[in-house]
């Protein structure tokens, strides 16, 4: 089976007594714009997405007909779960992560990104508040990276500018 778009999402879509299949993911697969997994039931899917951008999320439907769906259901993960104490902290945090490029998940106030060791160390020796958890990994913040600049103020310390004005009023 060929799935070029997603169809929506369960949340949005009422499936009725549909037999629900599910497309089990991991994480890093919801990113990917060709694939080719099994449902399940064992249904062949092929995903091939023709535009740029596009990110399975949890309970979008990628086939409906009057008798069943497919949904996309993301595997739970070991994660390293942060919870800043303050915005000033969730900045801080969040800009040190996305400096060594890695992927960010903002859920319920709290940081996540997949457990790695060496990160969870650094995270740690920063006295940051982290547990690790085996959670699904639902709210990828968008990675695109911009060029630094090297003339002016940052972005990171407009940031921090203005969280410590925040502190201090």
């Amino acid at each position: 089976m060929l799935i070029q778009e997603i169809i929506g999402n369960a949340a949005n879509i009422p499936l009725g007594s549909r037999k629900i299949d599910r497309l089990f993911l991991e994480w890093h697969e919801c990113t990917k714009r060709i694939q080719r997994k099994k449902t399940g039931s064992g249904v062949d899917v092929a995903i091939k997405f023709l535009k740029e951008g596009q990110r399975l999320r949890q309970d979008d439907i990628l086939f409906i007909d009057d008798d069943r769906a497919i949904l996309v259901e993301i595997l739970p993960a070991d994660a390293i779960v942060i919870t800043p104490v303050d915005m000033f902290e969730m900045g801080r945090v969040c800009y040190e992560i996305g400096n060594k490029h890695l992927p960010l998940f903002i859920q319920d106030n709290k940081v996540m990104i997949p457990y790695e060791e060496p990160i969870y160390h650094w995270l740690k020796a920063g006295n940051y508040d982290i547990r690790i958890k085996n959670i699904r990994l639902l709210n990828m913040l968008n990675a695109n990276v911009q060029p630094h600049n090297h003339g002016g103020a940052s972005l990171f310390s407009k940031i921090m500018n203005l969280a410590s004005k925040q502190d201090n009023a």
